[in-house]
């Protein structure tokens, strides 16, 4: 406290500005100076701030003039400059000074200060390194890795490395992804009409609402991402476009009943031809109709009572369809049972015929040899197909009837039944 210093001894740190010990002891001479001497300081006062404004202003021309030439002045200057600015003024007490800091503290404080900032950021730089240095693929994605604007796709599923800073990875999601046109699900699951996409009109100038679902998946992750900005909606314009000119060319009725097949698979066709030719990485699954109805509740009763009228017609035409199926191979096979039936017919007649003719020839030929005795035969053998189915009945020639004779199969009478016969004969 009792070391001597010059009028620049005047010390900035980063707090506060510490002034030497000698200044501190005037300040408190002055702050207990009797009143009668208070007159005096005020003067020397008034005369300390002149000089300093002097000072002040010698010091800028010299600035202007000379530069930074002179270092030592300057500071002198400044010193002044400052102890003008701090010296008291008249009525101020001089007890209300802030709290002095020893000399050199403020300086390492920042210095502390500055260390751990910069230590900070570091770990802050180490940790982001490391967390971008890492990724993983799952198995619902395909991942982008971009280096230095060329990017390449990391399809291999688990856990990979990257440069941090330099590649960066973006993820994309390569399950199949499901859009509704003209229509939205509430969140208890009922449908929700959205009209300015249903909302269509046919080939013979009728509306009809048609709600249909497409289902597309990224199949080049590449192009989905840097080929355009918003490749999902563009999937959507292209089903939305595809659908109304698919069914432009269509009437209300077919339209209605019988060509929704058909005008799935033209929106199909059509929606593949579009996406390969925009090429923006994305593969169509399906594309199907939902719902296909008019707009208003009056038509949907009429056209609902055309397309009961329709499948009735269907359903009988089928049922008479199936009728005939069946009742025509059943006659036909009967025709052909017939028909065979009279070719057997047919075939027996002819061949006993042919047998009988052959016979009659033959006998023939034999009672051209042998007259008498063929006509014994023939008569032998007429009598033996006849007389067992009569009966016969002899009469005396008086007109009484003497015995009655039933006559039986010759080749199967016995001895006894022939004697009893020939008896009966004789008497």
């Amino acid at each position: 406290m009792g070391k001597e210093h010059n009028d620049d001894d005047v010390i900035e740190t980063g707090f506060v500005i510490v002034e030497p010990a000698e200044e501190e002891k005037e300040a408190s001479a002055e702050t207990e100076a009797p009143p009668e001497e208070e007159a005096v300081k005020n003067v020397k006062d008034t005369d300390k701030e002149t000089d300093a404004k002097a000072a002040k202003k010698a010091a800028g021309q010299e600035k202007e003039s000379a530069g930074t030439s002179s270092g030592t002045s300057r500071s002198e200057t400044a010193g002044k400059q400052r102890r003008a600015s701090r010296t008291p003024k008249k009525g101020k007490n001089m007890t209300n000074k802030p709290p002095k800091m020893p000399i050199g503290t403020g300086g390492k404080a920042v210095k502390s200060a500055g260390k751990a900032v910069i230590a900070a950021a570091f770990l802050v730089l180490a940790a982001t390194a490391v967390q971008q240095s890492v990724y993983s693929v799952g198995e619902t994605e395909s991942v982008v890795i971009t280096t230095f604007g060329k990017a390449s796709v990391v399809e291999e599923k688990g856990l990979h490395f990257k440069i941090p800073f330099i590649q960066h990875a973006t993820r994309v999601d390569t399950t199949v992804k499901g859009l509704k046109i003209g229509y939205s699900e509430s969140s208890d699951g009922t449908a929700v009409t959205i009209q300015h996409e249903s909302i269509m009109i046919t080939s013979d100038y009728n509306f009809i609402d048609c709600d249909f679902y497409v289902s597309y998946q990224v199949t080049d992750p590449v192009k989905y991402l840097y080929q355009s900005d918003e490749p999902d909606l563009i999937v959507k314009n292209i089903a939305m476009s595809s659908i109304r000119s698919t069914l432009s060319a269509y009437t209300v009725d077919t339209a209605i009943t019988t060509g929704k097949a058909e005008i799935q698979s033209n929106v199909r066709a059509m929606i593949v031809a579009e996406l390969e030719e925009k090429d923006i990485g994305i593969t169509l699954i399906d594309a199907s109709i939902q719902d296909v109805e008019p707009p208003t509740d009056e038509i949907i009763e009429a056209f609902t009572a055309v397309e009961t009228a329709k499948q009735g017609k269907e359903s009988s035409i089928n049922q008479a369809n199936a009728y005939r199926n069946e009742q025509i191979p059943a006659a036909e096979a009967e025709a052909d049972r017939i028909k065979q039936e009279a070719e057997a017919k047919k075939t027996a007649r002819i061949n006993e015929a042919k047998g009988q003719a052959a016979r009659f020839e033959e006998e023939y030929a034999e009672y051209v040899n042998y007259p008498l005795i063929t006509k014994q035969r023939m008569f032998m053998e007429t009598m033996e197909d006849v007389l067992p189915t009569l009966k016969v009945v002899i009469d005396n020639g008086e007109g009484s009837i003497n015995k009655y004779y039933p006559i039986t199969d010759l080749g199967t009478i016995s001895a006894e039944e022939a004697a009893a016969v020939s008896d009966g004969a004789e008497g």
